[in-house]
């Protein structure tokens, strides 16, 4: 079974801010297949699918932001998930809005969530897809907790749509050709 976590914060006030998007790839990919997230524990909402032949926990912390690989070590304790089957989908102010970068290992990039997943799983080795959120015109802190601008929410949307799709690439193909089939319009490394 493979593992998708799409980071994020728990609750109305941080619905559709910049920091929320893997939370809101993980609900856009669930819409299109018609799953709701209807289960609780392990400190997030999560379900689980199959796309093709390949079964899938989709997940969503719910212990914020910089404690995301508390809820993560528990899905994959439990369900005794190998590192190479899981996929973390989480914001970048590293990349331009509207840009996603796949990566299959590496550092957190100062990326609060993402370290913290590193440092329950003691490994770098984990896939990610990262989605632009440009730089902070003011506290990284506010502007990650803010809505993106009008002029940026179009070039975030398709992102968001990119990455969706890419996760269907990489439940039916695997990850080599997600990041084959992906790297047009988008920024990819292995």
């Amino acid at each position: 079974m493979k593992l998708i976590v799409g980071l994020g914060n728990p609750g109305i006030k941080y619905k559709d801010t910049r920091h929320n998007m893997g939370y809101m790839v993980v609900d856009r990919f669930a819409d299109d297949l018609g799953l709701m997230f209807d289960r609780h524990g392990f400190d997030s909402v999560y379900l689980i699918g199959q796309y093709f032949n390949e079964k899938f926990l989709l997940l969503k912390p719910e212990t914020f932001m910089n404690l995301s690989g508390v809820a993560v070590k528990k899905v994959v304790d439990y369900f005794k998930i190998p590192l190479e089957d899981i996929l973390i989908i989480y914001d970048d102010m590293a990349l331009p809005p509207g840009t996603i970068r796949i990566k299959a290992k590496g550092s957190s990039g100062g990326q609060k969530g993402m370290q913290n997943i590193i440092d329950n799983l003691n490994s770098q080795e984990i896939k990610r897809t990262r989605i632009g959120i440009g730089e902070p015109l003011f506290s990284g802190v506010d502007y990650v907790l803010s809505k993106p601008a009008k002029e940026e929410q179009l070039l975030i949307a398709q992102a968001i749509n990119q990455a969706k799709e890419a996760i269907k690439i990489y439940l039916k193909d695997g990850f080599t050709m997600m990041v084959s089939k992906c790297s047009g319009g988008t920024k990819t490394e292995q």
